[in-house]
């Protein structure tokens, strides 16, 4: 599996890889769209067409993790729904145990989400996960998100942690493929990111659905 003496920092995304990424779906996917039929006064079918063709537009760009971006096209109060659904953020329960084994062996932890600071905020309120790390890089404070080189280049430029000496993981193939290229050594694919759905077939990386399997 990974080989934890030739790993220094670990690079770990949030949503999805720390936490649930049932919140994150549940929200995009079914309270914006119910929203926006409300809004738009339009049928729930329409608005989910119309909002998965907003998604497709910009997906993998910034403003596709951009809170702003969405309050400002949907005329929504985008953090204000969060909230009222904030029960359901959650951490997934093999991570604090990971997290704890990762700082007793001594790997510096920086937390590198496209999530907006907003919406990092939150999620940090509700579970916590910002007392295991030794820092927290959200990409908005580089208008460009992980799936782009320019975002590594400036990273690494500002954190000088070792490329080869570093972990990185994260539950989407399309990130994992821009860490890659920029160079870093070690790539760790979770691949059932969301608790309510089946897991992900992942051939192209090392992958996880249990973090107990892969403690230093």
């Amino acid at each position: 599996m990974l080989n934890w003496s030739k790993i220094d920092t670990v690079l770990l995304d949030m949503d999805g890889t720390l936490l649930d990424l049932h919140f994150d779906n549940h929200f995009w996917l079914n309270v914006i769209p119910e929203q926006h039929a409300i809004v738009r006064n339009i049928g729930l079918d329409e608005a989910k067409a119309d909002i998965a063709k907003r998604y497709q537009a910009v997906h993998g760009q910034i403003q596709w993790y951009c809170l702003d971006y969405w309050e400002q096209q949907l005329n929504l109060p985008i953090m204000e729904l969060k909230r009222q659904t904030q029960h359901l953020i959650k951490v997934r329960e093999d991570v604090p145990a990971f997290l704890t084994a990762l700082r007793q062996a001594g790997k510096e932890l920086i937390l590198l989400t496209n999530a907006h600071p907003e919406s990092v905020i939150l999620k940090f309120e509700k579970t916590a996960i910002d007392n295991y790390l030794d820092g927290v890089v959200s990409t908005h404070q580089y208008g460009v998100s992980k799936e782009h080189q320019s975002l590594w280049q400036q990273v690494h430029a500002d954190l000088e942690f070792d490329k080869q000496r570093t972990l990185f993981i994260d539950d989407s193939l399309s990130v994992l493929k821009a860490a890659k290229e920029f160079g870093i050594g070690h790539l760790l694919a979770v691949a059932n990111p969301d608790s309510k759905q089946p897991h992900n077939e992942i051939s192209d990386y090392l992958n996880i659905t249990d973090f107990s399997h892969v403690h230093p």
